[in-house]
C-alpha cells in the first residue's frame, strides 16, 4: 500500500519522480513501438532464413542470426563459469581486506570501460598476440571481458543476500566449506546469479564496437565452420544499413527489421531471465 506525501515539499519531490519514471517509460515504449511499426511489415519467413543480397538492401539475415547466436554462445561459455567462479570466491573464501577491496574496485573499474576500447583490448591481445586472428573465439572472449564484472557483481550480491546461519547451521553439522556452498548457498543464490548473467549476456548481444574490431565480416558467402572464421553479426550488420549503403530510403524496410530482430533477441534474454529467476525461486524459498 503507498503512502503519499502530505507536506508541500515532499509532493513535489514525489511528482518529480513520478513524472521523471513515466517520461522514461513514454521513452521507451515510442522507441519499441517505432521499431515494430517500421519493422514488422519486412519480418517474413524468406526474410529470417535467406541470405543478404546487394550489400544487405535486399534479401534475408539468416547468417546474421546464425552468427549472432555463436557469439553469444561462445560469450556465455566463456563468462558463466568464469564470473560465478570469481564470485564464489569473493563472496565465500577470499579474506575480507584491503586486496578484495582492490579486487572488486578492479571490476567496477572494468564494467565502466567503454566498449570501444574493450573492443582495441580484444584486437591488441586476442586478435594479434594471441594469433586467434578476426574470428568468432576472438569475438566471443572480448565480450567475455565485457560481461564478467556484470555477472561478478550480481552473482556477488546474490549470494551475500543468503542468511548467514545456513552456512553455520551446515558447518555445524560437520559439512565441508564445499558442501555447504554446493547444498546450502547456490540453490538459493543461483536465481540472482543466473539473472545478471542473461542480463549481460543480452548486453553482449547488442554491442557494435567489441565485434567489429574482433570478428564482425560485412558479408559471408557461407556460414562460419569453425570459431577461428569470422562471422555476420546482427549490430554490426544494422550498423552497416544505417551507414554504408548509398541509398538510405530503399534500405530503410531492412534497417527496421534488422533492428526489431535484434531488439526481440534481447528482449528474449531478458525474459529467459525472469523465466529462470522465478522457477528457482518457487523451488527454493527460505
Amino acid at each position: 500500500m503507498s503512502m503519499r506525501p502530505r507536506n508541500l515539499g515532499e509532493r513535489m519531490v514525489y511528482f518529480a519522480m513520478m513524472g521523471i519514471t513515466y517520461a522514461i517509460l513514454l521513452v521507451v515504449v515510442y522507441i519499441i513501438a517505432d521499431v515494430v511499426i517500421g519493422g514488422i511489415g519486412t519480418i517474413s519467413w524468406e526474410f529470417l532464413t535467406g541470405s543478404p543480397r546487394k550489400s544487405g538492401e535486399e534479401g534475408g539475415i539468416w547468417p546474421v542470426i546464425v552468427g549472432t547466436f555463436y557469439l553469444v554462445i561462445g560469450t556465455l561459455a566463456v563468462a558463466l563459469p568464469l564470473g560465478m567462479s570469481g564470485a564464489i570466491y569473493l563472496s565465500e573464501y577470499a579474506r575480507q581486506g584491503r586486496m578484495t577491496r582492490l579486487i572488486r574496485l578492479a571490476i567496477v573499474t572494468l564494467a565502466g570501460i567503454p566498449s570501444v576500447v574493450l573492443g582495441l583490448f580484444g584486437l591488441g591481445l586476442f586478435v594479434i598476440f594471441l594469433g586467434f586472428g578476426a574470428s568468432i573465439l576472438s569475438g566471443s572472449l572480448t565480450l567475455a571481458c565485457m560481461i564478467l564484472p556484470t555477472i561478478i557483481v550480481a552473482s556477488e550480491e546474490s549470494l551475500r543476500s543468503i542468511p548467514q546461519s545456513f552456512r553455520e547451521g551446515s558447518l555445524a553439522l560437520g559439512a565441508t566449506k564445499w558442501e555447504t556452498i554446493r547444498r546450502n548457498v547456490l540453490p538459493y543464490a543461483i536465481p540472482g546469479m543466473l539473472t545478471g548473467s542473461i542480463l549481460g549476456v543480452g548486453r553482449a548481444a547488442g554491442e557494435t564496437a567489441p565485434i567489429l574490431l574482433t570478428v564482425a565480416a560485412f558479408f559471408l558467402p557461407s556460414l562460419p565452420t569453425s570459431i577461428y572464421d569470422q562471422c555476420m553479426a546482427l549490430p554490426y550488420h544494422l550498423y552497416i544499413l544505417a551507414t554504408q549503403l548509398p541509398d538510405m530510403t530503399k534500405a530503410r524496410p531492412m534497417q527496421y527489421g534488422t533492428a526489431l530482430v535484434l531488439i526481440s533477441v534481447v528482449l528474449g534474454f531478458n525474459i529467459a531471465a525472469i523465466v529462470i529467476r522465478s522457477y528457482f525461486r518457487r523451488k527454493y524459498r527460505w
